[in-house]
């Protein structure tokens, strides 16, 4: 294992910012967008979530680490983020199931990190600024040099990378002899997803993101579900035409995330990239429709457009973010189709929003019987 601790490393920022700190994890040099999360547990959920790919992540709680990595705690096969930036990283750990520590799960991972950073400082800096591209290196501390490779960065606007993080080959999840069966667009999905929906005896199919609707109807689901995901879903036609093809089928459809703001680009209302995304485990949302408010985990740096959907006659809005007043819910007329942009299935965090995922197993059973008379 590497004697990181003794080992400088550079944060340097697209505005000119720079952070001195320590090498943390693998040592070398990354770039993505970075942004920030103010959840005070699951950092390796934040790992491994596949909406964060291609992004640096800044974590606010100060202690990274103190529990290590533990296998059945990742939410998709390895780490999707692009680095890690954070204040305190503890490669000895405190409990006792853990399998490794997170030093040793970033050297195997091939993941590039900076510590003893002022996250404080840092994510006001984000914050006030706006989102926008980094570079962390332990191997180079020459700014001229990192700032060449930066400038080569790709904006996260415009960029569709679904497609990079779904699944190769469709599988399936959850009891073959399960009552229901549920089509899955694999845009970037958690597993706990997975888990909720096999947990209400669902047996599901999940499919590549760039899978035709002909190949997941032939399949003879009593439902659908379009995933989170990483990217601008704008740069996304062929997921639109998907969802598209969903809602004609007229079967139930349920969206999370991405999926969210899939379905609103499929009903001709526009997205558009957040200053800052909502990226946390303590967002505050209001049900409008059952009148009540749930605190939510969210992740997400792109937004559907909320005086498009107030000028729609097509959708309507289920739930607001107390917070912005952006719009976290939306359910199309005359159709059992819905969505929201935060994540009901919160591993860890609140579980408020479970409800949402009983909702859909019930229009699902309904739609289901309805066919059988």
């Amino acid at each position: 294992m590497t004697n990181y601790s003794k080992l400088p490393a550079i944060l340097l920022l697209e505005d000119g910012t720079v952070y001195h700190g320590k090498a943390a994890g693998k040592i070398g040099t990354t770039a993505g967008e970075i942004c920030f999360n103010t959840g005070t547990t699951g950092y390796q959920e934040i790992f491994t979530d596949p909406s964060y790919y291609g992004q640096i992540m800044v974590t606010t709680n100060a202690h990274i680490g103190n529990y290590g990595i533990t296998k059945d705690e990742s939410e998709s096969t390895k780490i999707q983020i692009a680095g890690l930036v954070c204040k305190n990283y503890s490669v000895n750990y405190s409990r006792g199931q853990a399998d490794s520590s997170i030093q040793t799960y970033f050297e195997e991972g091939n993941l590039v990190g900076i510590s003893d950073i002022d996250t404080r400082s840092l994510v006001r800096h984000i914050r006030n600024k706006g989102a926008m591209n980094a570079i962390i290196s332990s191997e180079t501390l020459d700014i001229a040099e990192l700032k060449a490779q930066l400038d080569n960065v790709p904006s996260m606007a415009g960029l569709e990378l679904s497609s990079v993080v779904t699944t190769e080959e469709p599988y399936h999840y959850g009891d073959e002899d399960a009552p229901l069966r549920l089509a899955v667009l694999d845009l970037g999905i958690k597993r706990n997803i997975l888990r909720n929906f096999d947990a209400r005896k669902v047996y599901a199919k999940i499919f590549p993101a760039k899978t035709p609707f002909a190949e997941m109807e032939a399949w003879g689901a009593d439902g659908y579900f379009v995933s989170n995901g990483p990217g601008d879903p704008a740069a996304m036609d062929y997921a639109v035409q998907t969802m598209k093809d969903i809602l004609a089928s007229d079967k139930p459809l349920f969206g999370i995330c991405l999926g969210h703001q899939l379905l609103a680009l499929a009903n001709g209302i526009r997205t558009s990239k957040m200053f800052n995304g909502h990226r946390g485990i303590n967002h505050p949302v209001k049900n409008i429709i059952a009148d009540r408010c749930e605190i939510t985990s969210q992740n997400h740096g792109f937004g559907v457009v909320a005086e498009d959907i107030e000028q729609s006659d097509k959708v309507e809005i289920t739930h607001v973010n107390l917070n912005d007043k952006s719009i976290e819910g939306i359910r199309v007329k005359g159709k059992n189709a819905f969505s929201v942009q935060y994540h009901p299935e919160s591993s860890p965090g609140p579980h408020d929003s479970r409800y949402l995922f009983d909702d859909f197993v019930q229009l699902m059973e309904e739609g289901k019987l309805s066919l059988a008379r």
